[in-house]
C-alpha cells in the first residue's frame, strides 16, 4: 500500500519541501524510490515470464515493441505527476521491458540455462558494489552528466545498428562489454542523483535504477552467453 498513499502530485507537500525543512523529506524520497524500483523490478520479472512462451513471435516484432517501450518510456516522464496514471504507466513500461527480454531469455534457457543465473546473480554484485561506493565516495560524479549521455547515445546508436542492420558477434560482444562498464558508472551516478537531490521525483530514481540494472544483466548474459561460460 505504501506505493500507492502518496499524492505524488501534489505540489504543497512536496518532497523539494519537505528536504528543505529537514532530512525526513530526503529518507522518504530515497525509501519511495527503491520501493518503486523493487516495484519495477517484480513487473519486470513478470513480464519476461509471460513472454518467454512466446519468444519467437516477441523476436519477430522486435521493432514494433521496441517503439512501445520507448513510447511508454517518454510518456512516462509525461505523466510522472499524475499520480495514479503515473504507476500504472510505469509499470506497463517494465513490464514491457521483460516482454522483450523474453527472446534473449528463451535462447538462454535452452543454450546455458544456468547462464540466467550467474549473470542475475552478477548483476546484483556489480550493482550492490557501486552503489555502495556511490555512498561512500567523496568523488561527485553528479557533474559527468554530459560525458555520460554522450557515451549512452553512442552505445544505443551502436547497439541498434547492430542488432537491426549488422548483426556482428564481434561487435555484439564489444557493446555488451561497452554496456556493463556504462551502467556500472551510471548506478553510481543515479546513486548520487537519489541521494543529493538531483532527481525531483522518486519515479525518475527508480526508472534510472531500474534501467542500470537491466542493462547491466542483458549485456552480462550476453558475454556469458558469447563466451559460453556455465561459472
Amino acid at each position: 500500500m505504501g506505493l500507492y498513499d502518496r499524492d505524488y502530485a501534489s505540489t504543497t507537500n512536496s518532497y523539494e519541501q519537505e528536504a528543505a525543512r529537514s532530512g525526513t523529506g530526503v529518507v522518504a524520497f530515497v525509501k519511495d524510490t527503491y520501493k518503486l524500483f523493487a516495484a519495477s523490478m517484480m513487473a519486470g520479472a513478470a513480464g519476461a515470464y509471460v513472454g518467454i512462451p512466446f519468444a519467437a513471435q516477441i523476436h519477430a516484432n522486435s521493432l514494433v515493441l521496441f517503439v512501445i517501450e520507448i513510447a511508454l518510456l517518454f510518456g512516462l516522464f509525461a505523466v510522472k505527476r499524475k499520480a495514479g496514471i503515473n504507476l500504472v504507466v510505469m509499470f506497463a513500461f517494465t513490464f514491457m521491458t521483460g516482454i522483450t527480454l523474453a527472446p534473449l531469455l528463451s535462447m538462454a534457457m535452452v543454450v546455458n540455462p544456468a547462464a540466467i543465473g550467474n549473470a542475475f546473480a552478477m548483476t546484483a554484485v556489480v550493482f550492490g558494489a557501486m552503489s555502495l561506493f556511490a555512498i561512500k565516495t567523496t568523488k561527485d560524479f553528479t557533474t559527468y552528466t554530459k560525458p555520460l549521455m554522450i557515451a549512452l547515445i553512442v552505445v544505443i546508436v551502436f547497439s541498434l545498428l547492430n542488432a537491426f542492420l549488422f548483426h556482428n558477434p564481434m561487435m555484439g560482444v564489444l557493446i555488451s562489454g561497452a554496456v556493463v562498464m556504462l551502467f556500472s558508472i551510471l548506478v553510481v551516478y543515479d546513486t548520487q542523483n537519489i541521494i543529493r537531490g538531483g532527481y525531483d521525483h522518486p519515479i525518475d530514481g527508480a526508472i534510472a535504477l531500474y534501467l542500470d540494472f537491466l542493462n547491466i544483466f542483458t549485456a552480462l548474459l550476453q558475454l556469458i552467453l558469447a563466451f559460453g561460460n556455465d561459472d
